[in-house]
């Protein structure tokens, strides 16, 4: 008896396997309602096809804390300058220098990376890291200066 023929899926291996745990996932987020199994599975293939055709959008940050606060800044790698997440190590200090919502840090080799604050998280909403920190007036201009433990 011949092997029966396989029908081809319109869908690599790889994108099935994402919608159908897509469409669990929504089963589950949904109370387990019984019989919706064809409307969880269109749904998760919209979101699926969705999210495979929009463009990567990587977001890259770096996490420093000043003063008991960790500050969350956002920048693009297309103009950080080469900057490379592992310049700065736990324990080192590193100058920043805040302006408004925008957090300039420099890095070991002179050069500032510009970043945008996306968030601040008070230290009692983090996991209790003791790292010494330093604060100077800033001579131009009388921004603030802070030496502290990157992390």
């Amino acid at each position: 008896m011949p092997p029966a023929a396989k029908t081809p899926s319109p869908w690599p291996t790889d994108q099935h396997e994402a919608i159908r745990r897509r469409a669990e996932e929504i089963y589950i987020r949904n109370g387990r309602i019984p019989g919706r199994d064809v409307e969880n599975w269109a749904q998760a293939e919209q979101e699926i096809l969705r999210e495979s055709s929009s463009p990567a959008t990587r977001r890259t940050a770096i996490v420093v804390r000043v003063n008991g606060i960790k500050y969350v800044g956002e920048y693009d790698l297309a103009s950080s300058g080469g900057y490379v997440p592992g310049e700065f190590g736990p324990a080192d200090a590193v100058h920043v220098r805040f302006h408004g919502d925008r957090m300039s840090i420099q890095r070991p080799d002179g050069r500032i990376l510009e970043t945008t604050v996306v968030q601040k998280i008070a230290e009692s909403q983090v996991n209790k890291e003791s790292a010494p920190e330093k604060l100077s007036k800033n001579k131009t201009g009388g921004n603030r200066t802070s030496e502290k433990k990157a992390g």
